[in-house]
């Protein structure tokens, strides 16, 4: 059984700093790769003075990027299962230096965006790739290797906005330049450092991951997967636009929201499936997260800057409850879940970004969060309504989290 299989890999042995140079360097990647999520929130408002465009139409920077992201999921497991993690990994790194370099030379906001889809094409084929290769070097067994790459994931979710303050308070352009530098880098350490890794021993077919989605458990998690990932959006690509600050204010209001999410991610969300079981805490967390968001929505401005930080804790419980639902609740190899599951929720990740700034223009700037509060219920609902196709997984995870198979946001 994989599960079975999965639950003997933890291991033992050198703890999750003592780690070859291979590993390393592709957690340090994987860090540069989740920055790009959310390096351009503090410096769309600046996107959009320097381009002269409309609020929606900066969005769409997220907007192209999940929609490749999304769909490039069918396609990833086909090219690692077919040239090799190493090789995916470098062809991943090569797509996002070109493409966030060619992002900082953008003259119109529609180039902008096509250069940002093209980022997310070679996100996809690097973050896909680099937990199975983090796995594969690492020492000490898979535990310490997901604690590993689970940090690298907070530390570049809440660095993200950070750099693109920093960098972004000279011009917008420095951000996508300055991702590009050290994407660059990576590319050099993963070249140096990383040999190449074992090729699976069966090659993944590009209908895999849908049919794998025929399972109902699978399904069900990724459904109310796709309304969590609507609301997350709505606060990571809607919110900067709310809150009206300098480059500098408004990444110091999302390294906050990383930091949370990273913390709860990581440290809280297992204590608690431990002690009140994974859907008891995936569906309170829904429900407070859909509550912070409305109170975002409809609050002063003090108040939305304290629900956004807040709602790093909530999405932070979230993604660690939700991937380790998909990667476990069937028997479809880890990968192959994990990009059925990828394949539906981030087309809620692309459509977010697009609709919100579109609500607000029918209704007022309200709207789009009472949206994305109504979203995130439904999510709960399904968890709700679905719970004994999930609850069989639910239970094992409890006392196991995520040490053998959490892998964070962007896990495949």
């Amino acid at each position: 059984m994989e599960r079975a299989k999965r639950t003997a890999e933890g291991g033992s042995g050198g703890g999750v700093l003592r780690q070859p140079p291979a590993v390393w360097a592709t957690a340090g990647a994987s860090v540069v790769a989740f920055m790009g999520i959310g390096l351009v929130d503090p410096i769309l408002p600046s996107i959009a003075q320097g381009l002269h465009a409309t609020p929606g139409q900066v969005s769409l920077l997220f907007t192209s990027y999940f929609l490749i992201t999304a769909v490039a999921m069918l396609v990833t497991g086909f090219v690692s299962s077919r040239i090799g993690g190493r090789k995916t990994l470098l062809a991943g790194l090569a797509l996002v230096v070109v493409f966030a370099a060619l992002a900082g030379t953008s003259d119109t906001v529609g180039r902008l965006v096509g250069f940002r889809a093209g980022w997310g094409l070679g996100n996809a084929l690097f973050v896909s790739t680099s937990l199975a290769v983090i796995v594969g070097a690492a020492a000490g067994g898979s535990a310490a290797a997901i604690l590993l790459y689970e940090s690298a994931l907070g530390l570049g979710m809440a660095c993200g906005p950070l750099l693109g303050a920093v960098l972004g308070d000279a011009s917008w352009r420095y951000p996508f330049f300055g991702t590009a530098v050290l994407m660059a880098i990576g590319f050099l350490c993963v070249t140096v450092f990383l040999d190449e890794q074992p090729k699976p021993a069966r090659k993944t077919s590009l209908l895999d991951p849908i049919r794998a989605l025929g399972h109902g458990g699978l399904a069900s998690a990724s459904a109310a997967a796709f309304f969590y990932n609507y609301a997350f959006f709505t606060v990571l690509a809607f919110t900067p636009f709310v809150l009206n600050m300098t480059p500098y204010k408004s990444g110091a209001v999302f390294f906050a929201w990383g930091v949370l999410l990273a913390v709860f991610s990581v440290l809280v969300a297992p204590r608690l499936q431990r002690r009140l079981g994974s859907l008891t805490v995936l569906g309170g967390s829904l429900v407070l997260l859909a509550a912070d968001v409305v109170v975002l929505g409809y609050g002063s401005h003090t108040t939305a800057i304290a629900c956004t930080v807040l709602s790093g804790a909530f999405i932070g419980v979230n993604n660690t409850v939700f991937t380790e639902l998909a990667l476990g609740v069937s028997d479809a190899p880890r990968p192959v879940a994990s990009a059925g599951y990828n394949f539906v929720r981030w087309f809620a990740a692309a459509a977010a970004p697009y609709l919100a700034p579109k609500i607000e223009e029918w209704s007022d700037v309200h709207t789009p969060f009472v949206v994305a509060g109504v979203a995130a219920v439904l999510g709960a609902v399904i968890v709700r309504v679905r719970r004994t196709a999930l609850a069989a997984e639910a239970e094992e995870l409890a006392p196991k989290h995520a040490t053998e198979d959490g892998v964070g946001v962007f896990a495949n």
